[in-house]
């Protein structure tokens, strides 16, 4: 009589629990080990000023592709935009947390940026949401994991997924030709990396920060500063 692999595995972890118990020790946390969270390809490139945010639309589920055309990147606020791997109700959770930090401090996406892989890492409760995030403005990009890594990468050309290695090693090939503007390299590295990735498809969503949409970001951060300034002096008064 045989037993199905599955069963095996469910029987070990039951065993593993049980004798933790036993010892009054705890189960061991639940780590980031989702497949999902490499079943896809998100892009980042900025050159001439201009930053490029760009994904796939594929979903899988184990061998199948459950959904062609889902939007894993998103405007967070004027001048930051921000793409995912991972499980999708997760990602956005953990947006929603960024936009906070964000509120918390304009302008200032590095300090936000911190604070949320600070907040993930130490949170019982965000600690067990499985995604990565790219987050970026015009002078800055950010790689930020559940692991507490907030990884800002040389050169201004970051991917994640399991299509993200094709994509980057593309895009640093092309990034000094001239006359390639920043989309023209997610667009070309991408189609590189659908072609080679099983677990990416054709159908690419794209964010964009042009040099005009940071002067437009600086001036709401400034504007925001001014209104905390002053509501700060009526409490004092």
């Amino acid at each position: 009589r045989t037993t199905s692999p599955m069963l095996r595995q469910v029987a070990r972890q039951l065993a593993s629990a049980s004798v933790a118990a036993r010892h009054g020790g705890a189960a061991a946390p639940r780590t980031f080990t989702s497949s999902s969270a490499r079943a896809t390809t998100v892009l980042c490139v900025r050159k001439d000023g201009d930053v490029v945010l760009m994904a796939d639309g594929q979903v899988t589920l184990g061998s199948q592709v459950v959904k062609p055309n889902v939007k894993k990147v998103r405007r967070i606020q004027p001048g930051v935009i921000g793409g995912f791997a991972g499980a999708t109700a997760d990602a956005f959770t953990l947006f929603e947390r960024l936009e906070m930090k964000l509120e918390e401090h304009p302008g200032q996406l590095t300090r936000a940026a911190v604070e949320l892989a600070k907040a993930w890492r130490n949170d019982k409760y965000l600690r067990r949401l499985e995604a990565t995030m790219v987050v970026a403005d015009a002078e800055h990009i950010f790689q930020i994991t559940g692991g507490g890594d907030v990884i800002e990468p040389e050169g201004g050309i970051i991917g994640i997924g399991s299509g993200g290695p094709f994509a980057v090693a593309a895009a640093r090939a092309l990034i000094d030709i001239p006359g390639m503007t920043a989309r023209d390299i997610c667009l070309k590295a991408m189609t590189i990396a659908a072609d080679t990735c099983v677990y990416t498809n054709h159908n690419f969503v794209t964010e964009t920060i042009s040099p005009g949409d940071a002067k437009n970001a600086d001036g709401d951060a400034a504007a925001s500063k001014d209104t905390d300034a002053k509501e700060t002096k009526k409490e004092k008064k």
